[in-house]
């Protein structure tokens, strides 16, 4: 027997049992009471009861158990929403992230979770705005967010069994080029509408060529809608009569005349600056329709309004600013384009485009507007100051046009914000470029009289003992000296002409090696946290210079903080170090950042955050929000020096709490990894391990032009018992040198004098002599240098120096010499 026929014998006997019980009930009843009445009651309910019964029983059929305790797979939903160009995430009703794909994790981290998000401020409060909405409606409208690099389309939507999720999705915005695009709709789907309602569109160089035409111009023009009408001459695809009317030479006078509208692609900035009156059209692409002049444009006014409508709704979507006027300059027409580039909101347009510019250019642009209104068909452009941006000046086509109805005169405009941006930071970095060298000329100057002076005091203080009534004041002196010399030690590092001393290091040591002062600077109210991650590639920099970097963000964090809060605040910085690779920096579109392997450095703290409106100023010298004797503002702007000038990027910004608020600032700092070999890593081991001790002694020829300089180097090199020739400039340098070439045993000369400077002297004596060791001393760079000269055995010691140091940097040169002549 089979298993579904024993299933329906059982629910067979089960049946007839139940049915027996209610039987003997029944009887029971009647017997009991004697009552017909109550018998038939009893029975009625006991039907109702196996109805109700029956019902349940039959819609409970084929439900599949779900047990409350079964909690969701999402590895299954994190394959599904697995997408390389869209980021999804999911979170609960606590704003808790539950779920995201690699797109998400790597555009935003893992820490958060949308609304709150690594993006600006406008746009964390439109994500917070549409998580109410989908949460309210079901599905939240889509908006534009972005952080300091790129920018996102944002959707948020309530999903789930209990409607307990939102499911985020944020597609990159991808920016097209306008004349390009406008080039592919009128060869595809736009074009043929355009034709579709008698229209001829064609896309013209300024040299009078056609570059891509519609499927209406090439059967008008050749009689062949398939024919490519590129490389065409597109004057020669007209004629006009007498009487000054336009028509296709294909079809003669026995056609529709046509009305010409010429809309000029012009760079906004070039015609802005161009002197001579249409140049700038003349020389750029132009947009040409040809129309039946018994065609209108719908709203615009004419006959056949129901083409007209569908062209202006496809205008709309144009990415060039074009709008309309009538006879009297009043608008009748402007598309999105138009409205964004002119800076005002959706339906917020004015009645005429005088109201658009500033009060100084509304006479001149009303007087062109009736101009070409009034007169003979003509076009051209005029230069503008909007209210919206009134400091930068736009360019404003215009086009007088006939047989458009009420139109009168086309006005185009281009959104220029992302030039004006891209100008803005070219003047930005001129302006610092200037300074940097300003800067750095004057340290240089300014560390060959610091060298004088902490030169004769290390002097005088060899004549003198703790306790002396001089001893003080010269200590005084010197510690002022080298206050001023850690000054010219900023400006170097601002203009990024900081003599480096770059090592292979890692930075989690670097971060170790000054944890301790880090902590003594923040005090006892402030945390400070350190997580690295793991293999992190190795960089090349200055190690010192990296703790100067370190130190300075910490002191940033805890003014901050304690601005914040005052003295006694309480706050946290945190200082990470992150693996960042090639294929990274490639999904990250970057157009700052090439693409390569980074160790990178981010430092955060609860202080309050930076305003927008000063992000950009951060890194200018001398800029500081600090109260007046609390700050010079070149902290940051030595940190960027040191920064780019190991080849790294920095980036400032602000860092979010769960709730969304900005909570501190951050500062991101990439440095390019460094792949060193085993015996680059130990190479400077090596060389102290095979040096042997230098015996002392030598005769040594220094060469420098400034007189005070040079009397303190012989003076400080004399007490170590070398042997001092001096010379005053390369010329007298080199013809001491020429005189006698094996008496000496080493260089030291100056690299900026006038005739003959150092490297070019190091050459000379190198002819004579190719083994001498040389060491350049100078108040600028060593990369400077180097960038003039590389030679082997060629050292440096940077300006401003003490008697100890200049002893001891030409004791380690001559040990150096003596390792290699072994």
């Amino acid at each position: 027997m089979k298993l579904s026929d024993l299933q329906g014998s059982r629910g067979l006997v089960d049946g007839l049992a139940v049915a027996a019980a209610v039987l003997a009930s029944v009887v029971m009843i009647q017997l009991a009471t004697g009552s017909s009445t109550v018998t038939l009651a009893f029975t009625g309910g006991l039907v109702v009861l196996g109805l109700a019964a029956f019902v349940a029983g039959r819609t409970a059929v084929g439900r599949p158990a779900v047990s409350e305790g079964d909690a969701p797979d999402w590895s299954v939903t994190v394959a599904a929403i697995e997408q390389p160009d869209l980021a999804i995430a999911i979170t609960d009703r606590a704003n808790r992230l539950v779920c995201a794909n690699a797109a998400f994790e790597l555009w935003f981290g893992s820490d958060y979770g949308p609304p709150v998000l690594p993006v600006d401020g406008t746009s964390g409060e439109k994500l917070a705005r549409i998580a109410r909405a989908a949460w309210r409606d079901g599905k939240g409208e889509s908006v534009t967010v972005a952080d300091e690099q790129r920018s996102w389309t944002a959707t948020a939507e309530r999903a789930g069994r209990a409607d307990d999720y939102l499911v985020w999705r944020f597609a990159p915005v991808v920016r097209a080029e306008p004349v390009a695009a406008i080039g592919k709709h009128i060869s595809g789907l736009f074009g043929r509408v355009l034709g579709a309602a008698g229209i001829s569109v064609a896309l013209v160089t300024p040299g009078g060529m056609v570059r891509a035409a519609n499927a209406s111009l090439a059967r008008r023009a050749l009689g062949d809608e398939n024919a490519s009408m590129a490389g065409q001459e597109f004057v020669q695809l007209l004629r006009s009569d007498d009487r000054e009317r336009i028509f296709f030479a294909r079809e003669g006078k026995k056609g529709s005349p046509q009305t010409l509208v010429q809309v000029p692609l012009v760079d906004p900035d070039e015609a802005a600056r161009e002197r001579i009156p249409g140049k700038a059209m003349a020389e750029s692409p132009s947009l040409m329709l040809l129309i039946d002049a018994g065609i209108g444009l719908g709203g615009w006014g004419g006959e056949a309004k129901g083409q007209a409508a569908q062209l202006q709704g496809l205008l709309e979507q144009l990415p060039l600013g074009l709008a309309t006027t009538d006879r009297e300059g009043k608008f009748l027409f402007a598309n999105p384009a138009f409205q964004r580039a002119a800076g005002v909101a959706k339906g917020q347009l004015p009645p005429y485009p005088s109201d658009l510019v500033v009060p100084r250019d509304k006479t001149a642009l009303s007087d062109a507007v009736r101009r070409y209104a009034q007169g003979p068909a003509s076009s051209g452009d005029i230069a503008v100051r909007m209210r919206s941006e009134p400091d930068e000046p736009v360019s404003m086509g215009m086009a007088g046009v006939r047989g458009l109805g009420e139109a009168a005169v086309l006005l185009s405009l281009a959104d220029t914000t992302e030039e004006v941006r891209l100008k803005r930071q070219v003047a930005q970095a001129t302006k610092m470029q200037a300074v940097g060298q300003l800067a750095g000329g004057v340290a240089h100057d300014f560390n060959n009289v610091l060298t004088a002076i902490i030169g004769y005091c290390d002097l005088m203080l060899l004549r003198h003992t703790p306790g002396d009534s001089d001893y003080d004041d010269i200590q005084q002196i010197k510690a002022n000296s080298n206050r001023a010399a850690s000054l010219t030690r900023q400006l170097l590092a601002f203009s990024r002409q900081q003599t480096l001393q770059p090592e292979v290091i890692q930075l989690p040591d670097i971060i170790s090696e000054v944890s301790q002062l880090l902590k003594r600077l923040l005090g006892a109210k402030i945390t400070l946290k350190v997580r690295h991650d793991r293999d992190l590639g190795h960089v090349r920099a200055d190690p010192r210079q990296l703790e100067q970097v370190i130190v300075n963000l910490a002191v940033n964090a805890r003014d901050a903080i304690q601005s914040k809060g005052g003295e006694s605040a309480t706050g946290t910085l945190a200082f990470a170090t992150r693996r960042v690779e090639a294929k990274d920096i490639r999904r990250m579109g970057s157009e700052i950042i090439p693409a390569g392997d980074y160790t990178v450095l981010v430092a955060e703290d609860t202080g309050g955050g930076i305003p927008q409106d000063i992000i950009g100023k951060l890194f200018e010298p001398f800029f500081t929000t600090k109260e007046q004797g609390k700050g010079t503002g070149l902290g940051l702007s030595t940190v960027y020096g040191i920064v780019k000038q190991s080849g790294g990027f920095i980036f400032a910004g602000n860092a979010k709490g769960p709730d969304g608020t900005v909570k501190g600032a951050r500062f991101t700092i990439y440095l390019p990894v460094h792949h060193a070999s085993e015996e680059e890593l130990a190479r400077g081991k090596a060389e102290e391990v095979q040096a042997r001790e230098w015996s002392g002694g030598g005769c040594i020829l220094l060469v420098e032009d400034e007189d005070m300089v040079r009397a303190v180097a012989t003076r400080a090199l004399e007490r170590e018992g070398y042997a001092i020739v001096s010379a005053s400039d390369g010329d007298e340098g080199l013809e001491l040198f020429r005189g006698e070439p094996d008496k000496f045993d080493l260089v030291v000369t100056d690299v900026v004098m006038p005739s003959m400077d150092g490297p070019a002297m190091a050459k000379e004596i190198r002819k004579v002599r190719g083994n001498i060791p040389v060491l350049f001393m100078s108040g600028y760079a060593e990369e400077q240098l180097r960038a003039d000269i590389d030679i082997d055995q060629m050292h440096f010691i940077a300006k401003p120096f003490s008697v100890k140091q200049i002893g001891e940097k030409v004791s380690g040169v001559l040990r150096k010499a003596a390792a290699r002549a072994d």
